[in-house]
């Protein structure tokens, strides 16, 4: 009976994301026609976030660590465990645009949005590999702030331990001296871990970590690379800890 429940709200939230998209597709078609207004995707993509999250009953909370300059460039790395974690980053506080799995671009409608807003890539081939880097970096030029996933998929499945990380995001950040944010989603791992299947009741928590400047010699890809997996490894392992805790009092309690 509980699986059913989860998977009748796993619809439920599904139709939700996707009836507000329909309200506000005509919307994106100002950045997609108008390309120099390419801010006003994050704008709508924080619109669209915190109306799906209430409806769905999930509260969340961002955490930013330090206040971002609304003028200036920066490359965010979040971990990636869940599908939600999508829609998550879209309550970014700074407006950026997504580096993100070509499959995406295969759904009806909103494909054409993605594809015509976002960087879409397909990992699994070399020449899209190098298409998307070359792609990111004329975004890079154009003013445009990137949101990567540097484990480039849900690739774990021991949540909430996190799969090596790419090289990418961290030779592009140094390559244009642009800083980077790493981004701990905290929660969703708990929520919904890999596949579209059941859902668990749970606050959604995003921690925006102070920016790692790049602008200075200091920085490798490897050092950086490490650097930003421990600041979010960091926080998943406390995240965790508390999960533990807060379940065993509950059977205590119980």
């Amino acid at each position: 009976m509980k699986s059913f429940f989860s998977k009748v709200y796993v619809n439920y939230c599904i139709f939700v994301f996707a009836l507000f998209f329909f309200v506000l597709f005509p919307l994106f078609l100002i950045p997609i026609f108008f390309k120099r207004q390419f801010k006003l995707v994050g704008v709508f993509n924080r619109w669209w976030a915190k109306v799906v999250f209430p409806f769905c009953f999930l509260p969340y909370s961002v955490d930013a660590r330090s206040k971002l300059d609304p003028k200036k460039q920066y490359i965010f790395c979040p971990n990636h465990f869940s599908y939600i974690d999508i829609p998550t980053m879209g309550l970014n506080p700074h407006n950026a645009i997504f580096v993100g799995k070509h499959d995406m671009a295969k759904i009806p409608l909103f494909g054409f949005m993605y594809r015509k807003l976002h960087i879409t890539v397909d990992r699994d081939k070399l020449k899209s590999r190098y298409s998307t880097y070359l792609k990111s970096r004329q975004a890079i030029d154009e003013g445009k702030s990137l949101m990567i996933f540097p484990e480039a998929g849900i690739m774990t499945t021991e949540f909430p331990n996190m799969a090596r990380f790419k090289d990418g995001a961290f030779r592009l950040a140094i390559e244009k001296q642009i800083p980077v944010v790493p981004v701990t989603i905290a929660t969703n791992w708990i929520i919904l871990p890999g596949e579209l299947v059941n859902i668990k009741w749970h606050p959604i928590k995003v921690i925006f970590h102070e920016p790692i400047h790049t602008d200075n010699a200091s920085w490798n890809v490897k050092t950086l690379k490490e650097k930003v997996f421990s600041i979010i490894d960091a926080e998943l392992q406390q995240a965790k800890t508390t999960y533990i805790n807060n379940e065993n009092r509950k059977r205590n309690v119980g």
